[in-house]
């Protein structure tokens, strides 16, 4: 109970004089339902100590538990309960005769939070303080927030101190069981959500040694962008050192899909086979691969994904390769210019790479540095110019991909978290990432793209693909007649062979595009290998297709992994949170629906004073109600609230 609750059961003091002795003392008036009265009855112990805690705060002082007598038999006959300042503290340096007096007073009543019977982390704490470390912040932030929407320290209900041991002995609470937890409460969550995957291995001594889970929505993303699926064990997720492996592909809208995750408490080849086939098992069929240069995860890919393709993530090792070098070579932009165009470039050859790199080397005097000796060893696995023609392998090395999962999951992960925070934070970041792509949707279908040209397939375009995949296009379209002209043209039977010069690209070659018109549609392909390498038609054949007046888009060349609606996200899967698994769902849902309305009604009534006053009044008569429901139900123990919020 706040301060100024508090005060509007005092109504004045009544001041009274002791027949006996004739001295004053003050009596406080409180509301009637919470005044202690000769007769009333109270089924424990418990339950009369908080309904007398209740009345000594709207009085202005604290009360506690005081000495007891007992029967012959050990039953409790007679129980004290007495403010807190009952009795005196005799100092060794202070005469009993000569202790303050105004330590035995009556708080003033906007002091009354300060008075430790005032504080208390309750329900709405309860709620709000896990609210927002699911979202990374902590019990301090957490305490300024409140004090900023309450309108001051008084109004709280607590302090900083109380929000900080609240997280303390829920932490301490959770200890070593921390784990078990956590695998208790996805078997749970696999027997209410159909389509929830959970599988895990522990060691000798019970150790979790692997963790491995996916859910619905997530097995449904990847029947349609699992072509390209990464994950990078470069996480350390929490307190004990296990490493979180997320499994990362590419939506429709080109931003990151996250198809599962696991935690693993070591990263041998036996780990990632066991986490390879868990992940097989769950989703049905083997995706391409994309991770870092890891010897044990590379000999794991070969024996368990058979039919994938294991290819080294571009992004980590570019940033490997400023501290590899050092930071005056990492600072020469000349340096910096020739390694980005030999290593970022989709269009040249093997050979041009091997020219160009061995150049580099003895430019800048690194042909005997170690690390790049090992990475050009290795550059069958992640130079572009290897893998020219690969089906979608240009998504592979995307480095704006790479850095925004790095920062995405950089976020939820933190090494002083219990594993039951890091569940509530992967589960916060999903349910931000899935938000994410219905807003896309959304986007996509309620926001029509402007187009730049006449051309009708840059129309049918805007219709066929997301608005992001779109942008994509459109650039294609408008470089296809701005930058490129047919230098030459033959046709052979069927086939017509075009000669494009590109003006927008560095080399100097031409590009070929061979076309031809079948009774099942157009076939076209062109030598820059864009629409295998992306899935989108390139600048060049664009041009052709214009050239030839084209005028129904080829549906053979849109790839459904880029078309709107492909999936719907989030409107079939089990929307239980790991969070909620085991505390009183009814009693959530009931919470959220009054700070819904609340929030409503005063949104409309905030114009109107005399009726904002006429809904508070009708708010705080609820008070004394309230009081009286609680005299019948003691509040629980922490312990016992830290079970609820735990379930278990």
């Amino acid at each position: 109970m706040s301060s100024s609750d508090s005060a509007d059961h005092i109504s004045k003091w009544e001041e009274r004089v002791c027949l006996n002795s004739g001295r004053k003392f003050f009596k406080p008036k409180v509301s009637g339902s919470i005044t202690p009265a000769v007769g009333m009855f109270f089924k424990s112990f418990d339950e009369a100590f908080a309904f007398y805690q209740r009345y000594a705060l709207a009085a202005g002082f604290s009360a506690r538990k005081n000495t007891s007598w007992k029967n012959g038999g050990g039953l409790v006959k007679i129980r004290y309960i007495v403010s807190s300042k009952e009795g005196f503290h005799v100092s060794k340096e202070i005469d009993a005769g000569s202790v303050d007096e105004n330590s035995k007073k009556i708080v003033r009543y906007e002091d009354i939070y300060f008075l430790p019977a005032a504080r208390s982390i309750d329900y709405v704490k309860e709620s709000f303080i896990p609210g927002l470390s699911a979202i990374n912040i902590g019990s301090v932030k957490a305490f300024n927030i409140m004090k900023t929407m309450y309108g001051g320290f008084g109004e709280v209900g607590a302090s900083k101190v109380d929000c900080k041991n609240y997280k303390r002995d829920l932490n301490l609470y959770i200890g070593e069981y921390d784990a078990e937890m956590v695998v208790r409460r996805l078997i749970r969550k696999k027997e209410c959500c159909p389509g929830f995957t959970c599988d895990y291995v522990i060691s000798e001594d019970r150790r979790l040694k692997g963790l491995f889970w996916a859910d619905k929505q997530s097995k449904t993303n990847y029947t349609v962008f699992g072509d390209i699926a990464g994950f990078d064990a470069t996480y350390k997720s929490n307190k004990y050192d296990l490493v979180f492996v997320p499994f990362t592909g590419i939506d429709n809208h080109f931003r990151n899909v996250t198809f599962g995750g696991a935690l693993l408490g070591s990263e041998t080849a036996d780990s990632y086979r066991w986490l390879l086939r868990c992940f097989v098992n769950a989703f049905g069929n083997e995706p391409k691969v994309v991770t870092d240069q890891d010897a044990a995860m590379k000999r794991a890919i070969k024996d368990v994904l058979s039919r994938s393709r294991h290819r080294l993530c571009m992004w980590h090792i570019w940033e490997k390769l400023k501290t590899k070098v050092g930071p005056v070579l990492s600072a020469n932009i000349d340096f910096n210019t020739r390694m980005t165009h030999v290593v970022w470039n989709d269009t040249i050859i093997p050979e041009n790479f091997e020219t160009e790199w061995h150049s580099i080397m003895s430019t800048f005097e690194l042909e005997n540095h170690e690390w790049l000796k090992d990475m050009y060893d290795l550059r069958f696995d992640w130079i572009p110019a290897y893998y020219h023609g690969e089906n979608l392998a240009g998504l592979m090395r995307t480095t704006s991909r790479c850095e925004s999962e790095n920062y995405f999951f950089g976020q939820i992960c933190n090494p002083r978290c219990t594993l039951v925070e890091f569940f509530t934070h992967f589960e916060t970041a999903m349910d931000i990432q899935r938000h994410e792509h219905r807003r896309n949707d959304h986007d996509t279908r309620y926001i029509q793209s402007k187009t730049w040209s006449d051309f009708v397939l840059e129309k049918q375009a805007s219709e066929i693909y997301t608005k992001t995949t779109f942008k994509d296009i459109q650039i294609e379209i408008d470089a296809a007649i701005t930058k490129c002209m047919s230098k030459s043209h033959d046709t052979v039977g069927d086939v017509q062979y075009y000669e494009i010069k590109d003006f927008k690209q560095p080399c100097t070659s031409l590009f070929k595009v061979q076309y031809s018109k079948q009774e099942d549609g157009l076939s076209i392909s062109c030598s820059c290998k864009r629409f295998e390498k992306f899935g989108i038609l390139c600048r060049h054949i664009f041009y052709v297709l214009r050239y030839d007046d084209i005028t129904e888009f080829p549906r053979r060349y849109v790839h459904r992994r880029w078309m709107r609606d492909v999936v719907l996200n989030g409107s079939n899967h089990c929307n239980i949170r790991f969070d909620e698994i085991g505390r009183n769902s009814e009693i959530d849902k009931v919470f959220r629906e009054i700070v819904v309305a609340n929030e409503y009604v005063v949104n409309r009534l905030v114009g109107d004073l005399d009726e904002l006053c006429r809904y508070r009044d009708h708010i705080k008569s609820y008070i004394a109600k309230a009081n009286e429901v609680m005299v019948a139900a003691p509040p629980p123990s922490r312990k016992e609230r830290f079970a609820i919020l735990e379930g278990t």
